[in-house]
């Protein structure tokens, strides 16, 4: 097995599993009201297309409807922020803008696999059209690599942000009912931080 098909496989689990956390947490009696319940189905979503795109195999999967799919997922979750005890609107959707920003990246790899497919299509067409073809990849490339670059600098930001904001809790806990809280908010920022590596992973990946 190559390195390639390694870091696939690994990919591969840490997305099977955040979809089946996902899909459990969407089902759990206790999930937070039909908007979480919403939420938890479209990580599930995300992280099953997630599980398949590495392999040869995924490419199957039309990449138009994931991309509607996915930016409709990724506006779901700001314009759902709502006002929480005494938590402001703004504040909400800071604190949903990480789960957006996921979708937005799974909705742009969509959108590049099908940019990949219409290129291969083209191939074949007079020199001319090819040359017209070539100036217009030139200047989306650019266009591309700055999407490309913002959305995992902002993923790499939220996983590091999630993951080492959690550790620290590990060491202080005692096995009070506020301490099963705290490491449910452990368990909680190390998916989020885990995913959202993964998702940088593949963002920047070739495809």
């Amino acid at each position: 097995m190559s390195a390639t098909e390694v870091v696939h496989c690994m990919l591969t689990t840490l997305f099977a599993a955040a979809a089946v956390r996902a899909l459990r947490l969407s089902v759990r009696p206790r999930t937070g009201g039909w908007r979480n319940r919403v939420d938890h189905l479209l990580h599930a979503a995300m992280a099953l297309a997630m599980a398949v795109m590495p392999w040869s195999w995924g490419g199957a999967l039309p990449a138009l409807p994931q991309s509607v799919f996915f930016a409709a997922a990724a506006l779901w979750f700001p314009l759902t922020a709502v006002r929480s005890g005494q938590e402001g609107r703004l504040p909400a959707t800071v604190r949903r803008l990480p789960y957006a920003v996921g979708m937005a990246a799974m909705t742009w790899m969509s959108y590049r696999a099908t940019g990949h497919a219409h290129r291969t299509m083209t191939d074949g067409v007079p020199p001319a059209h090819q040359a017209m073809q070539v100036g217009h990849s030139m200047g989306g490339s650019t266009a591309d690599s700055i999407v490309t670059g913002v959305l995992a600098l902002y993923l790499l930001t939220c996983a590091l942000h999630s993951l080492t904001r959690g550790m620290p809790a590990l060491r202080t806990t005692t096995g009070t009912v506020a301490d099963s809280t705290s490491l449910s908010s452990v368990c909680r920022r190390f998916w989020d931080g885990a995913t959202a590596m993964g998702t940088l992973v593949m963002l920047l990946m070739p495809h």
